[in-house]
């Protein structure tokens, strides 16, 4: 693995630190007066950090999706599946994915 890379704890952190846009106002302010909002919107942004940590992960690896795809026996488009709707993937394939990684 590359040192000077930045790891993919910081670059999640990093992503969360933005500065506060229109959108996040916006959201802000709606999860303050709706809870059901926040709960959903919550739990949306819990599983889409989980395939944006699936695919920094595979980067900080040095691996591509097509290399991943190799060794688990898939395609390429799986692999952005499992990436991208990390959610509905199987804890089997969770394993084998990061069995991959390394």
């Amino acid at each position: 693995r590359n040192r000077n890379r930045r790891t993919s704890q910081t670059r999640v952190f990093e992503m969360e630190e933005n500065i506060m846009s229109d959108l996040d106002i916006f959201i802000t302010k709606e999860k303050a007066r709706d809870s059901i909002f926040a709960a959903e919107y919550d739990a949306g942004y819990e599983r889409f950090k989980l395939g944006v940590l699936l695919q920094i992960a595979r980067e900080d690896a040095g691996l591509t999706k097509q290399s991943v795809a190799e060794a688990m026996n898939t395609s390429a488009s799986a692999i952005t599946r499992i990436e991208q709707h990390a959610e509905k993937v199987s804890l089997e394939i969770l394993q084998r994915y990061a069995t991959t990684l390394g």
